[in-house]
């Protein structure tokens, strides 16, 4: 993931100085929507692991939480 974002931040400095080729943006592309799925997975799973507490106590999954709205 490190180098993923390493070279996305690489191709976008290159793209502001000198501009990109025809391959580099595709590769831009790519590497970026990989990155999106990744964030949107791991977020994913933060929010599935999340639990509301009511002031009476009471804890219930995010997931229950809104099949109750």
């Amino acid at each position: 993931m490190d180098n993923r974002l390493e070279r996305i931040n690489a191709l976008a400095k290159k793209s502001r100085e000198s501009g990109l080729t025809e391959a580099e943006k595709l590769e831009q592309q790519q590497l970026r929507a990989e990155y999106i799925a990744e964030f949107r997975k791991s977020f994913r799973q933060q929010l599935e692991n999340t639990d509301i507490k009511y002031e009476d106590g009471e804890t219930i999954p995010l997931t229950e939480f809104r099949k109750k709205k």
